[in-house]
């Protein structure tokens, strides 16, 4: 379990969290908890979504399980930096669909003093590194993994296997589309 540290009071230090894992592992259901600890703390922040991701909700971001956040769609990830007004808090969901100015976005933040909260998908339904995740968890100060059930077998999954014939790599969906596997079962998919 990720223990929040803060620095100590009154420096401007900021910081990147990386929560990641594959599909029905809980990664979103975290970065909303995280974000009601520091709404909870009446820190000012900001939750972001790709406009990409509108599985549950446009204007929201949902878990798997229901919790849900309101978020600022956005087209890319300088616009992230255009809609930021120095919230000490700042949260971004789905982080893969972003390309790799995402990187430079989560440092300026954090070098600004923020506190950066990022969700992820660490791997891609080929099981291949997914986008910039690979670069933001070697920048972060903070990584937490997290890991489904595998449906086959019930150990722990750490893949996220495609139950559709399309081969495109961002294919946005959810039980419809994916199912989680551990390594032993998706190997023998």
């Amino acid at each position: 379990m990720f223990l929040e540290q803060f620095p100590v009071e009154g420096r401007a230090n900021g910081w990147i969290e990386v929560i990641c894992g594959s599909m029905f592992s809980g990664k979103t259901e975290e970065l909303i908890r995280r974000i009601r600890r520091a709404e909870f703390a009446n820190q000012a922040l900001l939750l972001f979504k790709p406009t990409i991701d509108n599985r549950f909700s446009e204007n929201n971001v949902v878990s798997h399980k229901g919790s849900s956040y309101e978020a600022v769609i956005v087209q890319n990830a300088m616009e992230i930096l255009s809609k930021w007004k120095n919230q000490k808090v700042v949260a971004i969901d789905e982080a893969q669909f972003f390309d790799d100015s995402i990187i430079d976005v989560c440092n300026e933040l954090a070098n600004k003093g923020v506190r950066v909260i990022i969700a992820g998908l660490d791997m891609d339904y080929q099981g291949n590194p997914f986008g910039p995740m690979p670069q933001l968890m070697s920048i972060a100060e903070y990584v937490t993994k997290v890991h489904a059930i595998c449906v086959s077998c019930g150990n722990l999954a750490h893949y996220s296997q495609r139950t559709v014939q399309q081969t495109e790599q961002v294919l946005v969906g959810a039980i419809e589309k994916y199912r989680p596997l551990c390594r032993t079962c998706y190997q023998q998919k």
